[in-house]
C-alpha cells in the first residue's frame, strides 16, 4: 500500500527541512521544492516496484546488472558515469598503446560486445592464438570489415581467383568505387605473386581450402613472400587467410603462428557453427592496431554478434568439432568412392592423392574438410543439373546452399553460385558441370548408395519426372504448391 502524502503544515513549522519519516511520490513533484532525501522504490506505484525490484533479484542471481528481470539485455546498470569513464580510457589504452582489442572491454553496450560475447572471443583468441579478434553477424561481415579497413584510394589489394564469389565481387565493386586496384591471380603461383605485388599493396587474400574445387593454400610459402615484400619495399602489406572451410581443426599449427600470415578469419555458420541454426564469423590478428580499426568501424556501422547466438554458439563448440571430424571422415570415403566410379569423371577434394596442392596438405594439414565437387562423365551442363537434381530425390542429400551442416548437400555448383556467369568465363575457371556435394554426419555408406544410384540412374530422370517426385514430396511434408 502506498504512504499518504504528508502535510503541507511540514513546510510551515520547519522551511526546507523535512522532519517526517514517511512521504509519498506526490511530496516530490512540487517544482518549487523537494525533500532532502531521494524517494525511495518502497514509495513507488506497484508496477514500477516490480520491474525494478524484479531486476535486483536477477541481478543478485546472476551476477551482472542486465536490465530485465529474466533475460540478458544490450546494455548494463553502470551505475554512474565512473565505469564509463574507465571503459573510455581502456579503449584508449589499446588502440594507442596497442595492449589488445577494445572488442574485450566489459559490455556497456551490445553493438561493441556483449559478456556473452566476450566468452566466445576468448576461445577464437585461444584457438587461433591471436592477441585479439572482434566477432562479427556472419562471415561475409567479417570479410567486408577487413576490406573496408584496408582498401583505400590508391591502394592495391591481391586475391586468390578460387576465393568465395561474394568476397571476390565485393572487393572488386570496393576498389572500383574508392579508386583502388585488384590483381587476380591463380591460387598456388608464388611466382605470381611475388610479381603482382606492388609498393602500395595493402592486402593478400587467400583461403585455406577453396570452393568449389578445394584447392589447399601453403601458408608458410605465402607468408614467406609477404615477409619479403615487407623488407623490399611493400610495408604496409597484410596476408589475410579465410580458414572457413579447412577450419582451425583441419591445420597442424595456428595461421597466426606462421611468419608473415597477419589476419585470420573466417565464417562461422559452417563448420564452426556445424548445425546450419546460427550465422556468425570473426576475424583474429596480431595486428592490433588493425583490430582497433575494424573495431571503430563495426561500432559505427553494427554487425556485432548477439548474445543470445554467442552464447548457444560457444556451448556448442565441443560437438561441432564432434560433427566436423565425422563430416571429414564421411567426406574421405564417398571422395574414395567417387574417382574410383567409372561414370565419374574428376573429383576434387585434399584427400586424394593426385590433388594439385598434395605437397601443401602434407605439410600443413591433418583434416580434409567436408567439402568436394565431382564431374560426371560425358555430362554437359543440363546433365549435371539433372544428376544433383537427381541425386536431391534419394532425400539423404539435401539440395541446398552452404555446407557444414547436420546434413549431407548437393547442388549444380553453376546454378547456384554463377548462374550469371558467362559459360566461357565459367570454363575458364574450371567451375563448370560441377556438382558440389557438402558431405554430412549421416552413416557414409547410405551417403555412398544415394549416390551410386544417381550416378547410374539420374540422368534418365525426365523434366516431368522430377517436377512429379518434388510436388509429392511437398504434399508429403506438408509444405504449399510451389
Amino acid at each position: 500500500m502506498r504512504t499518504s502524502r504528508v502535510s503541507s503544515s511540514a513546510y510551515a513549522h520547519a522551511p526546507g527541512k523535512w522532519y517526517a519519516t514517511r512521504m509519498s511520490i506526490a511530496d516530490y513533484q512540487d517544482p518549487a521544492r523537494c525533500p532532502s532525501r531521494r524517494p525511495s522504490l518502497a514509495e513507488m506505484a506497484d508496477p514500477t516496484r516490480a520491474l525494478h525490484e524484479g531486476i535486483d533479484d536477477a541481478i543478485r542471481r546472476r551476477g551482472v546488472p542486465y536490465l530485465h528481470p529474466r533475460d540478458r539485455t544490450v546494455q548494463l546498470d553502470l551505475l554512474g558515469s565512473a565505469a564509463m569513464v574507465a571503459w573510455q580510457e581502456g579503449k584508449v589504452e589499446f588502440a594507442f598503446m596497442q595492449t589488445g582489442c577494445w572488442s574485450e572491454l566489459p559490455q556497456v553496450y551490445a553493438r561493441y560486445g556483449t559478456e556473452t560475447t566476450r566468452a566466445l572471443l576468448e576461445w577464437v583468441r585461444e584457438t587461433e592464438r591471436a592477441p585479439g579478434a572482434i566477432l562479427t553477424d556472419c562471415g561475409m561481415q567479417a570479410t567486408a570489415l577487413l576490406f573496408d579497413a584496408l582498401i583505400k584510394p590508391g591502394a592495391h589489394a591481391v586475391m586468390m581467383r578460387q576465393v568465395y564469389n561474394k568476397s571476390l565481387k565485393y572487393l572488386e565493386w570496393l576498389c572500383q568505387r574508392v579508386g583502388a586496384a585488384l590483381s587476380v591471380i591463380d591460387d598456388g603461383d608464388h611466382e605470381a605473386l611475388r610479381a603482382a605485388i606492388r609498393p602500395e599493396t595493402t592486402l593478400v587474400f587467400a583461403e585455406t581450402f577453396t570452393n568449389p574445387l578445394v584447392r589447399a593454400q601453403d601458408p608458410a610459402a605465402l607468408g614467406s613472400v609477404i615477409k619479403a615484400a615487407r623488407a623490399s619495399g611493400s610495408p604496409g602489406i597484410r596476408l589475410a587467410i579465410d580458414t572457413t572451410i579447412a577450419t582451425p581443426w583441419s591445420l597442424r599449427a595456428p595461421l597466426l603462428t606462421i611468419p608473415g600470415v597477419d589476419v585470420v578469419l573466417a565464417s562461422g555458420t559452417k563448420a564452426l557453427g556445424g548445425q546450419d541454426r546460427d550465422l556468425w564469423g570473426y576475424v583474429a590478428s596480431s595486428d592490433l592496431d588493425l583490430l582497433n580499426s575494424l573495431m571503430d568501424l563495426q561500432a559505427m556501422r553494427g554487425g556485432i554478434l548477439d548474445w543470445r547466438r554467442a552464447e548457444v554458439i560457444r556451448e556448442g563448440l565441443a560437438v561441432a568439432e564432434q560433427n566436423f571430424r565425422r563430416r571429414c571422415f564421411n567426406a574421405r570415403a564417398v571422395a574414395a568412392f567417387l574417382s574410383r566410379h567409372p561414370r565419374v569423371e574428376r573429383v576434387f577434394h585434399p584427400s586424394l592423392p593426385d590433388h594439385p596442392d598434395r605437397a601443401a596438405i602434407e605439410a600443413h594439414y591433418v583434416r580434409y574438410g567436408s567439402l568436394l565437387s565431382f564431374r560426371v562423365e560425358g555430362a554437359d551442363e543440363p546433365a549435371s543439373r539433372r544428376v544433383a537434381d537427381a541425386l536431391a530425390t534419394c532425400v539423404v542429400p539435401r539440395y541446398a546452399l552452404s555446407f557444414d551442416g547436420l546434413v549431407t548437400k548437393v547442388n549444380h555448383h553453376p546454378t547456384v553460385s554463377e548462374y550469371f556467369t558467362p559459360a566461357p568465363a565459367l570454363r575458364r575457371a574450371g567451375f563448370d558441370r560441377l556438382i558440389r556435394l557438402a558431405v554430412g554426419v549421416e552413416d557414409g555408406s547410405d551417403i555412398i548408395a544415394c549416390l551410386n544410384w544417381a550416378l547410374w540412374h539420374g540422368a534418365a530422370l525426365t523434366d516431368d519426372e522430377l517436377r512429379a517426385w518434388q510436388a509429392a514430396r511437398r504434399e508429403q511434408l506438408g509444405l504449399a504448391p510451389a
